[in-house]
């Protein structure tokens, strides 16, 4: 005669699916840059290293352009939160108990915030008559630029490295989503030094762009149930 063992049954964490807002933010981000790129013609968006009249010259040519990629960044900012949210109490759930996890909600909702603001100054360097006053339409870019460059990535390398090193530890994710996670999150920190110097600039797309793919990872990779045993 033999026996059967069977599986001990398992719970579910109780959230929307990490890797959905990961999708949503990057999409909608990126949405955003399209209409301010080369690809929608010129001008295209200033760096910060161009004068104040290419600057001017830009919201004043193309301020449809910028109030639809306000538009699309501050929607973003929600499924981000989104994300940031679910993804702490998930970990939690996993029965993870890190400073990291707290890291990592911080950084998310830091980012999730500078976002709406950036984008809510952005918005409002779209309106008429705003351009044309060439210090106030120099200040506004400043400001928006500090909020949506370097205060993005910093605390998004805040987010992407609290999950990277308490996922790690507890063993929850591939050893190569933590290595480039713990990568993404370097370069995001760097990313603070281009307020001192401009060159650095490459940190803060360096740390974006791949931080989009590490989150949708980690929406896909990190574990959702657990043993009824092990949440005893």
């Amino acid at each position: 005669m033999t026996s059967s063992t069977s599986s001990p049954p398992r719970l579910r964490h109780k959230g929307p699916p990490l890797w959905l807002s990961a999708v949503a933010f990057a999409v909608l981000f990126n949405a955003g840059l399209y209409p301010v790129t080369i690809f929608r013609g010129k001008p295209f968006f200033p760096g910060p290293g161009e004068s104040p009249d290419v600057i001017a010259a830009f919201f004043q040519a193309r301020s449809s352009a910028a109030l639809l990629c306000a538009f699309f960044h501050f929607g973003s900012a929600i499924p981000l939160g989104t994300f940031t949210a679910t993804a702490a109490s998930q970990l939690c759930f996993l029965r993870v108990r890190a400073a990291g996890t707290n890291i990592a909600l911080f950084g998310g909702f830091a980012t999730a915030f500078t976002m709406m603001v950036s984008s809510s100054v952005l918005w409002a360097m779209s309106y008429p008559g705003i351009a044309q006053n060439g210090s106030l339409i120099q200040a506004l870019y400043r400001l928006m630029f500090a909020l949506g460059g370097p205060g993005f990535s910093v605390p998004l390398g805040l987010l992407v490295a609290g999950i990277s090193v308490t996922a790690g530890f507890a063993k929850l994710l591939p050893k190569w989503i933590i290595l480039s996670g713990l990568a993404i999150a370097v370069l995001g920190e760097l990313s603070w030094l281009e307020m001192m110097f401009p060159k650095l600039l490459l940190l803060i797309p360096l740390t974006r762009f791949p931080g989009f793919l590490w989150l949708i990872a980690v929406g896909l990779f990190l574990p959702s149930t657990i043993e009824t045993r092990r949440a005893a």
